[in-house]
């Protein structure tokens, strides 16, 4: 084991170690979180020890929760109680093996099992107003000291809670479908796009064959190529954001009567898209970078609003003409097709 992810509590009688941050959701399964918490129970006075994950929506500006306005919504959550010991006897693995040499003999292993209809982690990306707001969809493990799992008047003190963000990530199938492909016909000009996979990987160059008939009496000037990301906050209907993320113009000169057949490569990269604010990005872990949130992929049977973020991308090709002087853009003739796009992660290799 390379490397182990460790939170101790303010008052030092809790430490939590897990072995990895990042869990894969294949589909029909997601990975199983093992970790080990170490419990000091000299100073518990009669409490317990207990560990919790919850996956959690979280949504605007957290310091307006003290007037009465909360935006974090738990989706799931699932707690153990370690101390003392209950029924909880997780199969003990390598990685609890592993752990528990790192935490000694007050280790206590336990294991989550992640529901495969949850959603992946998301984050909306914040201004520089907001660097410490958490916006999206996160899961976190927490360690905590307490008389009860989860009673609303027990306050429980920051000193008694150890806590990791994790990501539940997906990674693009093994098997995909042919590309998308649409065409339109408008202002006389007749344009037609698509791509040669359903699916394109974070950082990976996308193709795009743009084929066009220009009857329009004008001389086309020029291609633009964008790269839309929409993302819609479902538990609030009325919030939907979209993004442009590749914008790209091309100067191509298309007489009346001639057509194109060329193909424009752009790449959507999350380094030239830093400073928008609500940008959807793959959940964020403290101190280290992401990508721009994969495409959501919706199982048959899953409904939406457990999912709190959808997030889907399409790609935009416009044909126009050069309108210049003083009417600028109002003379210019054009026209525009939309493909749909799928960005994931790929698999890693084994």
């Amino acid at each position: 084991m390379a490397k182990v992810f460790k939170k101790t509590s303010g008052n030092g009688q809790l430490t939590l170690l897990l072995g990895k941050r990042d869990y894969v959701d294949h589909v029909d399964n997601v990975d199983t979180v093992e970790g080990v918490l170490k419990v000091d129970p000299s100073g518990l006075n009669g409490k317990k020890a207990w560990i919790q994950l919850c996956a959690a929506f979280r949504y605007g500006r957290e310091d307006l929760d003290v007037i009465g306005l909360s935006f974090r919504k738990d989706i799931w959550f699932q707690q153990i109680q370690l101390y003392p010991p209950a029924d909880h006897k997780p199969a003990k693995t390598a990685m609890h093996e592993a752990l528990m040499t790192k935490a000694g003999e007050q280790g206590i292993p336990f294991t989550f099992n992640i529901p495969t209809n949850l959603p992946c982690s998301v984050t909306l990306q914040p201004g520089e107003e907001d660097k410490n707001k958490a916006c999206g969809v996160d899961f976190e493990v927490k360690g905590y000291v307490a008389n009860d799992a989860d009673n609303p008047d027990e306050k429980i003190e920051k000193k008694d809670t150890c806590r990791l963000i994790i990501r539940k990530i997906q990674f693009a199938p093994d098997k995909a479908g042919t590309g998308p492909s649409q065409d339109t016909n408008k202002n006389n000009i007749n344009i037609t796009a698509s791509l040669d996979k359903e699916i394109y990987y974070h950082g990976e160059g996308i193709p795009i064959k743009v084929k066009a008939t220009n009857n329009s009496g004008k001389v086309m000037k020029k291609v633009q190529i964008k790269i839309e990301q929409t993302t819609d906050v479902v538990l609030y209907s009325a919030d939907k954001y979209t993004k442009v993320v590749v914008n790209k113009e091309f100067e191509e000169s298309v007489d009346n009567g001639a057509t194109l057949d060329k193909t424009f490569t752009v790449t959507p990269l999350m380094s030239e898209n830093r400073e928008q604010k609500g940008l959807a990005l793959d959940g964020r872990l403290k101190d280290e970078d992401t990508n721009l949130a994969s495409t959501t992929i919706l199982r048959p049977g899953m409904e939406k609003e457990v999912l709190g973020i959808l997030v889907t991308y399409k790609v935009k090709v416009t044909l126009t003409s050069g309108g210049g002087g003083m009417l600028g853009s109002l003379t210019s003739t054009e026209a525009t097709v939309e493909l749909p796009l799928v960005l994931m992660n790929p698999k890693p290799a084994a």
